[in-house]
């Protein structure tokens, strides 16, 4: 079993930053992809960034490219979305999930364990 734990939402004004955090314990980590998803109401969930399992290959949601940076720490075990130039739009739940294999996807269905989600606002 991996658990995941989301931290690191709040409230922020356009054009501000945030830095999400995802700690995972449990069974192995270091040998797996992880990913950034997130959903706002009435929504589906949406994938926001991908990261292979040495962090040599990251992908990123269109609407997030440039503004997003995803980074993992095998030693300690979490991985990290950095929000940088947030718009109104990003307003969502943000969620960590772990990939079934060590290679990235865009696939919710591709992700079996997940984290609880944090709250992420953008005033305008």
């Amino acid at each position: 079993q991996v658990q995941l734990v989301e931290s690191g939402g709040g409230l922020v004004q356009a054009g501000g930053s945030l830095r999400l955090s995802c700690a995972a314990s449990g069974r192995t980590f270091s040998g797996y992809a992880m990913g950034w998803f997130r959903q706002a109401p009435g929504k589906e969930r949406e994938f926001v960034a991908g990261i292979n399992w040495s962090g040599g290959s990251t992908y990123y949601g269109d609407s997030v490219k440039g503004r997003f940076t995803i980074s993992r720490d095998n030693v300690k075990n979490t991985v990290s979305l950095q929000l940088n130039s947030l718009k109104p739009e990003d307003t969502a739940v943000y969620y960590c999930a772990r990939a079934r294999g060590s290679g990235w996807s865009a696939s919710p269905g591709y992700y079996d364990y997940w984290g609880q989600g944090t709250q992420v606002t953008v005033s305008s």
